[in-house]
């Protein structure tokens, strides 16, 4: 049986007018550096007395937790944040945050079921080395279970509450537990364009992997009451359509991602999809639409990448204070 009190949310995805960045709470800096993508966006000119050089991303991680509901099919978990929190207060989210210096430290042979190597293929990019990719797993493992309580290992651990207020690699390490990575797929990678950190937000960028993984047997995911105020399950269809009905908020990562996943009938399906295919990067890029601000994705005519890295639309627009699709939500349903 596990006891579990996850102690914070780490990081908030959030999307603001003509822009798409993260930010997160102040804390020490990881020690893994995200290679940026091959298809950086144009960057805007700035006279050479005020120009800033664009902070490289901080890598960070994500995961999309999936279960089968008896009756009603793919369900995936969102959790909403705090209505007072600074950034995105109020809306629906996935389990995530950047990496840590201690990610990478993780003692790979000890508490990870894959080779370095394995990993490290898995994600599809040459440049980044294999400590970076362990990396990220870990880190993906480590928030999942701090936002939600959701311990993604090998067996069924008895944990005391105290477990999960400490660090993450020293109850690994305790308890003798190994990262059920081979259950992590890794998804999507999403990268802040450069065009959205000026005017003072050079620190403010991210390279994301999202994961996806099926909810392990004899776990429930929990939200804290405190940084997260709510938790559900929901169809990505069902998803989309409250968001649309305004009964909930979503930022683009999510926007996209659940229509991504609303073309998938259960957790085989998402599974499968993700471990026959290179994981797709995505870096919007802040446009203009009819006077309107707006974001572009690969294969939009605006964007610098001409394939399409994913389904539904490849640009969202702001307005009703929010982003949406240009052509409504059967856009996203497809």
């Amino acid at each position: 049986m596990l006891v579990m009190e996850p102690p914070r949310a780490s990081w908030y995805a959030h999307g603001s007018p003509a822009q798409l960045y993260w930010t997160a709470p102040p804390q020490a800096e990881a020690q893994v550096t995200a290679p940026m993508a091959t298809h950086p966006s144009p960057q805007p000119s700035i006279p050479p007395s005020t120009a800033t050089p664009p902070a490289l991303p901080r890598a960070a991680a994500s995961v999309v937790l999936l279960r089968d509901a008896p009756g009603a099919g793919l369900q995936v978990l969102l959790l909403r944040r705090h209505g007072r929190a600074a950034v995105l207060g109020g809306a629906h989210v996935f389990p995530g945050g950047k990496v840590d210096a201690a990610d990478a430290a993780l003692d790979a042979p000890q508490h990870l079921d894959q080779t370095p190597a394995t990993l490290h293929a898995s994600l599809g990019e040459p440049a980044l080395d294999e400590p970076a990719a362990c990396a990220l797993y870990v880190a993906a493992a480590r928030e999942v279970f701090e936002e939600c309580g959701v311990l993604m290992v090998h067996g069924t651990p008895r944990l005391q509450p105290d477990d999960a207020a400490g660090p993450f690699n020293g109850m690994l390490a305790r308890h003798g537990l190994r990262l059920a990575t081979r259950d992590m797929a890794p998804w999507s990678r999403w990268i802040t364009p450069v065009a959205s950190t000026m005017n003072n937000m050079a620190n403010s960028r991210f390279d994301t992997r999202f994961f996806v993984a099926v909810l392990p047997a004899g776990q429930t995911a929990l939200h804290d009451g405190h940084e997260n105020t709510e938790s559900a399950w929901l169809g990505p269809r069902e998803a989309l359509q409250r968001y649309w009905d305004g009964a909930i908020t979503l930022a683009p990562p999510q926007i996209m991602s659940l229509a991504h996943l609303s073309r998938h009938a259960d957790t085989a399906s998402v599974l499968h999809a993700a471990r026959q295919q290179r994981p797709p990067v995505i870096q919007p890029e802040p446009i203009q639409i009819d006077g309107l601000r707006a974001v572009c994705y690969p294969g939009d005519a605006s964007h610098p990448v001409r394939e399409r890295a994913l389904p539904g639309p490849t640009r969202l627009v702001w307005r009703n204070e929010r982003f949406e699709p240009v052509d409504g939500l059967a856009a996203l349903l497809g």
